[in-house]
């Protein structure tokens, strides 16, 4: 997902996720993993939303095999490509072939870049099953595991300022 743009501190529609409310909604998130019967062996983060939530989760549910797979759909506030494309480096596949899989975003929007990787990975032998922080009502596929449900947008604590870019 893309930083913020300057004039999203001005929308009245958004959803601000603090740094201790991130914390907190991924424990409660571990915690709905712990309690299903799903027990997962390795866990991948879609970069790069999932990156800080797939950490944290790591850590909570004791998972110590995690990797990432890069999809890039979103190119601004409201502008996706025509469909998710993933970008090297590329994971691991062979290394998932009968492991149970749990995938992590940070939400999932209109649902295709989840769509993508749980595809992949079940192509490649995985039994995989989703989390997220936020699920919005716009997606095509509903995780196995959500945080909180929102069609607001949604400010992350790591992209809700701009990059420090040199000029």
């Amino acid at each position: 997902m893309a930083a913020v743009p300057p004039d999203s501190s001005a929308r009245p529609d958004k959803e601000v996720l603090s740094w201790e409310r991130f914390g907190n909604a991924c424990r409660e998130l571990a915690l709905q993993v712990k309690d299903s019967s799903f027990e997962p062996e390795v866990l991948i983060a879609v970069a790069r939303g999932g990156l800080l939530p797939g950490g944290a989760l790591s850590y909570a549910l004791g998972v110590k095999l995690a990797d990432a797979i890069n999809v890039e759909f979103y190119t601004d506030v409201h502008e996706t490509l025509p469909d998710p494309v993933l970008l090297a480096p590329m994971l691991d596949t062979d290394s998932i072939r009968d492991k149970r899989v749990l995938v992590v975003d940070d939400v999932v929007d209109s649902g295709r870049t989840l769509a993508l990787v749980l595809d992949i990975l079940a192509r490649h032998g995985a039994q995989a099953r989703s989390a997220v922080i936020y699920a919005k009502p716009t997606t095509v596929i509903e995780p196995d595991f959500a945080w909180a449900h929102t069609d607001r947008w949604i400010v992350f604590p790591w992209s809700a300022q701009p990059p420090i870019a040199a000029n």
